[in-house]
């Protein structure tokens, strides 16, 4: 068995965007756009609003994804050598933007995941000690 991507019939891939795809504001700039624009990534209070308000708030994944995403995350935080600006890199081509120019260039992208790291320990906790108490080979 394999776990299931919430919405295509595929395995489910811990990519890092699931965290930061909550961002992307592309045709909802008056919406979503709206919303985050007040909101300055490089300050830490912002930063930790942004976090466990929208990067930790994915009712799409269950426990087990979440313990998956959060396995992935920190395997990669572990990485030195890791860009995470890359992840904020839109390519021209790309239908994606972000809702401030500091996105595209952030102070301390390592950081910021980081922080995703530290609050998602915390806000998931529960649903992690729960897939973590399973056998993995029965999803």
């Amino acid at each position: 068995m394999m776990l299931r991507d919430p919405y295509l019939s595929e395995e489910f891939e811990p990519d890092l965007t699931w965290l930061i795809g909550v961002f992307d504001v592309y045709d909802r700039e008056e919406t979503r756009g709206l919303e985050l624009e007040d909101y300055n990534p490089n300050d830490s209070a912002d930063r930790e609003l942004l976090v466990r308000k929208y990067c930790l708030n994915l009712p799409c994944l269950s426990y087990r994804h979440k313990l998956v995403l959060f396995g992935n995350l920190e395997m990669i935080l572990q990485d030195p050598n890791y860009e995470f600006q890359k992840l904020f890199e839109i390519d021209e081509c790309e239908a994606a933007s972000w809702p401030r120019g500091e996105w595209y260039s952030l102070e301390d992208p390592r950081g910021f995941f980081q922080d995703i790291y530290k609050f998602a320990k915390e806000a998931w906790g529960e649903d992690l000690a729960k897939a973590a108490g399973e056998d993995r080979s029965t999803w």
